[in-house]
């Protein structure tokens, strides 16, 4: 055979899997892949989702539980202020509330100066201890308005009793003109010990006890 029928081969280039072509020693998967064979994407997907649901978790149980830490601490200093109202002893140089005068019928004239005003509450009963100077149609006007009238005042009668007199300090002596009665309702409705002190009867002083039994 002459060199001009003898065939050239074309070399061929070399295959991807022959020896020396593979990757790097210890490589087994994809280039970036992770080691368990995760994709890194599908791992941060795995890991945001749990990050969120961690979220969820304590906002669940976070914001309950700080509503009530501080609605209890609301309700102690709720507590301690009418506690601290209630220890005080003697009377408030203040109107009671509108509330507290329905409650214990105590219609205050709105002529009235200095007002003073007491509330004790227990199991047994409570009470509603007021003071306050008004004029003569003043107080026919509460009077009227507990349910009673000045033709029930007993002159010379102190109808506050010796516990109330303690608590409040009110003070019912010799030298004064005093006038009181007793206006009884039934039950739940208070009843109200009022005793005048009738020495200017222009300028009346009232002291009432108003008592309602739970």
């Amino acid at each position: 055979m002459t060199a001009a029928e003898h065939h050239i081969v074309p070399r061929q280039p070399p295959t991807s899997g022959s020896s020396g072509s593979s990757g790097p020693s210890g490589s087994t998967g994809p280039a970036g892949s992770s080691g368990d064979g995760t994709p890194p994407q599908d791992r941060r997907r795995v890991v945001r989702r749990r990050l969120i649901t961690l979220t969820i978790i304590v906002l669940l149980i976070g914001i309950p539980a700080g509503y009530l830490v501080i609605s209890a601490g609301q309700s102690r200093r709720s507590g301690k202020d009418k506690e601290a109202e209630a220890a005080a002893q003697g009377l408030r140089e203040d109107w009671p509330s509108g509330m507290q005068r329905r409650i214990f019928e105590l219609p205050i004239p709105g002529n009235a100066v200095g007002v003073q005003y007491y509330e004790t509450n227990n199991w047994k009963a409570s009470r509603m201890y007021v003071k306050f100077r008004t004029t003569s149609a003043g107080l026919d006007r509460f009077l009227s308005g507990v349910g009673t009238g000045r033709a029930a005042l007993e002159t010379g009668k102190v109808t506050i009793g010796e516990r109330d007199i303690k608590i409040t300090g009110w003070y019912f002596g010799p030298g004064v003109h005093w006038a009181g009665t007793v206006h009884k309702n039934k039950d739940p409705r208070p009843t109200q010990s009022i005793t005048v002190n009738m020495t200017d009867p222009a300028a009346p002083v009232v002291y009432a006890v108003s008592a309602a039994t739970p």
